[in-house]
């Protein structure tokens, strides 16, 4: 018997068909992972471009509504993510893939532009002066009475009639200011001011109610309403610095000139016109007996001055210490 053997080149290297794209499908990984912003609020439609070692072309995606992203098929070995997105700075995530991995990445955040914050800057005068009132509103004598039209900032912002307006009726609903208007009310019952409205709880409301008034009145037309129809800051600005008898004079010229919203000082016309027009339309509430004629509401008006001018005085060396929470000059 002859036995035959025949040999067959690359007979002995012979695999089943589609074993070896098995074993390359098993050796590519995925790469995932989230973009987030500074809040962690996930960015959409970032752009995410994958470099990999060794490879001169890239891939990329775009990020979902809920900030993920994915590369499906990579071979293993080292990568780089870059990361973009309009108004935010790119970001760059270096990486290794093991073969067959399927690596999630820690969020990738991005963080605003220089540029953009900037911007931001530029045009938001608005916001940054909600900033300082906020501050403001905070300022309280003893922790306790209300100290909000006084700015210790040297880089005090000019207020929009908005902020005006709400600055105006922070004080008028103040609890103080309330109280402050029960207990005038209450010298006044006791030394019978304002006979016309007589005695008993009846009486006490009438004056309860004047005192609010004025003050109410006062605080709107003075501190909102003109100052925005002229322009005008209705604040004190603390000075705080120089000879003792620079701030004597500058606390005193203070009750009858402001600073305009174009930072220049100028006559305090929104105090004074607010103070006749207040004393005016008192007229229209107080007890017949009371009502002396505009005499007597220009002779307000100058006591109004005078009791200014000696408020600043005590804003600008007393105060100060006295205001826990004020920002700005010591």
């Amino acid at each position: 018997m002859c036995l035959l053997f025949l040999y067959l080149p690359g007979l002995a290297q012979a695999q089943p068909i589609g074993v070896s794209g098995q074993n390359q499908n098993q050796s590519l990984g995925s790469i995932s992972g989230t973009v987030i912003d500074q809040t962690g609020t996930f960015v959409v439609s970032a752009h995410v471009v994958l470099a990999r070692e060794g490879h001169s072309g890239a891939q990329d995606v775009m990020s979902d509504e809920d900030g993920r992203f994915a590369f499906q098929g990579i071979p293993g070995g080292g990568f780089q993510l870059t990361v973009s997105a309009p108004g935010f700075a790119p970001q760059q995530q270096p990486g290794a893939l093991r073969a067959g991995e399927a690596l999630e990445i820690s969020p990738i955040m991005l963080t605003i532009a220089a540029a953009t914050t900037e911007v931001q800057v530029r045009v938001t005068n608005y916001q940054l002066a909600e900033e300082q009132i906020k501050v403001e509103e905070t300022q309280r004598v003893l922790g306790v009475i209300p100290n909000f039209y006084v700015t210790y900032q040297q880089d005090a912002l000019p207020l929009r009639p908005k902020q005006k307006f709400e600055l105006a009726w922070k004080t008028n609903v103040d609890p103080v200011t309330f109280a402050g208007s029960g207990a005038f009310a209450g010298v006044q019952q006791a030394e019978n001011g304002f006979s016309g409205y007589g005695q008993g709880a009846h009486g006490y409301a009438k004056r309860y109610g004047a005192a609010y008034g004025d003050a109410f009145i006062g605080t709107m037309i003075g501190g909102a309403l003109l100052p925005s129809l002229l322009k005008q800051d209705p604040r004190y600005f603390y000075k705080g610095s120089g000879s003792t008898g620079s701030r004597i004079l500058y606390a005193l010229a203070s009750s009858v000139i402001c600073k305009g919203d174009n930072g220049r000082w100028q006559a305090d016309y929104s105090g004074i016109l607010g103070s006749l027009a207040a004393g005016g339309i008192s007229n229209l509430y107080y007890p017949a007996s009371s009502r002396n004629g505009a005499w007597l509401t220009f002779e307000n008006t100058f006591i109004g001055i005078g009791g200014s001018a000696v408020a600043n005085l005590f804003q600008e060396f007393v105060v100060r210490k006295l205001t826990p929470h004020a920002q700005g000059k010591p």
